[in-house]
């Protein structure tokens, strides 16, 4: 037995050659991203076998990420940040005017728009939110999105206040109040405010989600898990604020991955004009539930075409052409076809042609039990060709705390099984998606049963023989940062390597330095969680729980890396932790990257990134590695 031929870097991180596509609303084209001097831009094609691509955005600098078609004939929309900060911009990109420039329709530097969608009672309109007047508050605007005018509609009524209007005109609001609880009001003719309903908010660290309006503008549909331990779709009735369940799983929660990287696939599956057509549950493996019969047929047609979960879905506007993509442990992404009216189904693409599925290692769902009893989903991915028998191993943590790992694929999964080495994926207390229960068992357990559930994890894989307990790394980014420094600071003995990517090492400097706008939602998740730094007992009790109070107890060999313009954990963060590690002599290999934010876009950056770790852990844990 042995191991398959070793996978480059570029294999793994190199761009895919298409990905993200796009039906256009009229059916007859799709958009897709593709590498365009080696970033990924958005491409426009015929549908017809045989008609030629073309790129209509032109980034030299940055990859786009997020796109999509504009309800008006022949224009695009697209996202863009600078270097990283996340600060995002709203361009418009006119089709039938091949080479002309993209305009950047919301032009205010530092400020970043969020939650834009089409108006159904305005069509050619768009409302979004957007702080250009204060960075501490998201006004509503609506934009004309053929002419680019732009018009502030309401002014946000304060920090952790915002405005929305249904597709009816009615006017509401939505407040996180100083107790964390989320109130919904709706504005009657004198503008006065009329209380709807009220949700508690320690039962949503990030708030519901979906919180979405109804097309007819008469209801919300919300992510809601009161009086039950899992979340579930109901309806508000936006005049009386009755609350109804519309669908449920009896043992999944909603699959809200998306709140926390509009990257994962949203929860709710709409039509163009935003009806409802499905509703997404996440377990072991995603399970679709359709309430529209026409989608349920659709639906049966689309799973026939691979043996993955559904992922991406995009519907023309008559609901007969549809281009999916499918989330794979082994075949990430694969991109289909299919025409309801005719029966046609077609692989459009995948994205990364050159990888081997039977090369690739399957990654199995297992359940851990916690010291408490506590029992932890989890995922453990073995070497391809190989005794599964004293490997070394990778503890890899997730972020946010508030996400959760799920089957799929992951290049850095794929990485780390290629080069010999066990990859296990804990979702320890504080992870979502498995009960509100599970997620509030994390109160007050930064640096304690949090990391209690990963230490239990490593010792599950050495009883049953798949880890060596000597050659044990532990990495992570963002929260799964933090936990990799804890992993070197608190159990010193038990890792002998870890990887920090945009990790905290101070929680109260990290929460000190958050954006304006995001602090009054702090109430909810870090604050309940791990404490306020303002006040006094609580700040020491954050800095007992930081990595940067525990420098003299890390010996481990240490990778950190982070992004220069990161918004969200800032550089300080890794830097204060290297400087005072690096006084002691301790090793760190340290990358900083001036181009990029919280996390890693450009290609070259990931290829770099990633490089520098196969190599460390090459170095620390004995597996093999491209350039080691």
């Amino acid at each position: 037995m042995a191991l398959p031929d070793l996978h480059t870097i570029d294999d793994l991180y190199g761009s895919p050659q298409r990905t993200g596509a796009r039906i256009s609303p009229d059916g007859t084209r799709i958009a897709f991203l593709a590498p365009w001097r080696n970033r990924l831009n958005v491409w426009v094609q015929d549908l017809e076998p045989g008609s030629e691509p073309r790129p209509v955005t032109a980034d030299e600098t940055r990859s786009v990420l997020s796109y999509e078609w504009a309800e008006v004939p022949g224009l695009l929309l697209y996202l863009q940040d600078d270097d990283g900060d996340e600060n995002w911009h709203l361009y418009r990109v006119d089709l039938d005017s091949p080479g002309s420039a993209a305009v950047d329709l919301t032009p205010f530097p530092g400020a970043r728009v969020v939650g834009f969608e089409p108006s159904i009672a305005r069509p050619g309109r768009m409302t979004l939110l957007l702080n250009a007047r204060s960075l501490a508050e998201f006004d509503t605007y609506e934009l004309d999105v053929a002419s680019g005018e732009l018009t502030m509609v309401v002014e946000s009524p304060g920090p952790g206040k915002a405005m929305f209007q249904t597709g009816d005109g009615g006017w509401y609001s939505t407040e996180l109040t100083a107790e964390g609880d989320l109130a919904l009001a709706r504005l009657d003719e004198s503008g006065e405010e009329r209380p709807l309903m009220v949700m508690d908010g320690a039962d949503y660290p990030l708030g519901p989600f979906p919180l979405q309006t109804t097309p007819e503008g008469k209801g919300l549909w919300v992510g809601s898990n009161r009086g039950t331990d899992r979340t579930r779709l109901v309806h508000v009735d936006l005049v009386t604020g009755e609350e109804t369940e519309v669908d449920s799983h009896p043992t999944l929660d909603l699959d809200t991955r998306a709140l926390v990287n509009p990257g994962f696939p949203e929860p709710l599956i709409r039509d163009r004009r935003g009806a409802l057509l499905g509703v997404r549950y996440l377990g072991e493996r995603q399970v679709v539930h359709a309430v529209d019969p026409h989608f349920a047929e659709v639906l049966t047609a689309l799973e026939k075409l691979s043996d993955g979960d559904l992922a991406h879905v995009s519907p023309d506007s008559s609901g007969q052409r549809w281009v999916v993509s499918f989330t794979h442990d082994r075949d990430p992404g694969a991109t289909w076809f299919h025409d309801h009216a005719t029966g046609e189904s077609r692989l459009l693409f995948r994205p990364f042609p050159h990888l081997d599925p039977d090369a690739l290692a399957p990654m199995r769902p297992v359940t851990i039990t916690a010291r408490d009893g506590l029992e932890l989903p989890s995922y453990l991915t073995l070497p391809v060709g190989v005794e599964p028998t004293a490997l070394p191993m990778v503890l890899m943590v997730h972020g946010g705390p508030w996400m959760r790992d799920a089957w799929g694929f992951n290049p850095t999964v794929q990485l780390f099984a290629n080069r010999g080495y066990a990859v296990l994926q804990v979702n320890f207390r504080g992870s979502t998606g498995y009960g509100k229960a599970h997620t509030q068992a994390a109160i007050g357990e930064f640096a304690g049963k949090m990391h209690d559930d990963l230490i239990d994890g490593v010792d599950w894989a050495v009883e049953r023989g798949y880890a060596d307990p000597d050659r044990v790394a532990v990495l992570g980014g963002s929260y799964g940062g933090y936990a990799a420094l804890v992993g070197a600071a608190f159990t010193p003995d038990r890792f002998a390597a870890a990887v920090d990517i945009v990790g905290i090492s101070d929680l109260a400097n990290f929460l000190r330095t958050q954006p304006l706008f995001v602090r009054p939602g702090l109430v909810n998740n870090f604050h309940r969680y791990v404490g306020d730094p303002e006040v006094p007992e609580q700040e020491a009790d954050m800095l007992a729980r930081s990595p940067i109070s525990r420098i003299d107890d890390i010996r481990a060999p240490l990778f950190v890396a982070h992004g220069a313009n990161d918004p969200r954990v800032v550089r300080a963060e890794s830097d204060n932790l290297v400087e005072s590690l690096r006084a002691r002599g301790v090793e760190v290999e340290y990358l900083v990257f001036d181009d990029e934010g919280h996390g890693v876009v450009n290609p070259e950056n990931q290829t770099a990134l990633f490089g520098a770790v196969d190599r460390f852990l090459a170095q620390h844990l004995g597996g093999r590695a491209e350039h080691a």
